[in-house]
């Protein structure tokens, strides 16, 4: 008997992540953490005098900026890594179909089609990815002041505030639908999911 109790525990639930993988996770989002924190106590007058040490946060701004890329070049060492990255940077029939449904508040799963990653992950880390690069040309360009004219240093500026107030907002509608699936959540904390669960949100995915 227990053998056969044993049985069905050890094939409820599938690999999502390697350790590689969420280790990838957990330093960005640390740094990125660590930005948004300094940012926040750089323009909003009553942190700044909260926290105080004006030159200590300025320093901590720029260098957690500067090694936001880190973690992802270093994962490219990572083969599953690489994959993740593969299947995140295709757009098929399926996801066109997702977000359709997402427009749409159907929220059936059978309207929602995804494999490993639904269109709205895609989109999300095409969209992250893209800022972060943004953020880290235009917060050099603050940087290095004596590099670039002054119209450049202006619209640098101009785009770093008002995109970092943009990275704020997406990034709390992320930790919110993050809060609201707790299978998700485990996924990326232990790096494995119900099989269950693997098939209700994510039917197409073959693990």
């Amino acid at each position: 008997m227990p053998l056969r109790a044993d049985t069905p525990q050890a094939t409820a639930d599938v690999r999502r992540f390697t350790p590689a993988q969420r280790w990838i996770h957990r330093t960005t989002a640390a740094l990125m953490g660590i930005c948004i924190v300094t940012a926040a106590c750089l323009y909003v007058p009553q942190l700044a005098e909260l926290v105080g040490r004006r030159a200590l946060v300025v320093t901590l701004h720029q260098w957690s900026g500067l090694a936001l890329p880190v973690p992802v070049l270093a994962g490219l060492a990572s083969r599953a890594f690489r994959a993740d990255l593969g299947r995140l940077n295709r757009f098929g029939p399926h996801d066109r179909t997702w977000l359709r449904a997402a427009l749409h508040r159907d929220k059936r799963h059978a309207s929602r089609p995804a494999a490993k990653f639904n269109a709205g992950q895609k989109l999300y880390a095409s969209w992250i990815a893209g800022a972060t690069l943004v953020m880290l040309a235009t917060g050099l360009i603050m940087w290095f002041t004596h590099l670039t004219p002054l119209l450049w240093r202006t619209s640098a500026t101009f785009v770093h505030d008002w995109l970092a107030l943009t990275i704020g907002i997406v990034l709390a509608g992320h930790i919110g639908m993050a809060l609201a699936d707790p299978e998700s959540r485990r996924g990326m904390r232990t790096g494995r999911v119900s099989r269950e669960w693997a098939k209700q949100e994510h039917p197409l995915w073959r693990p």
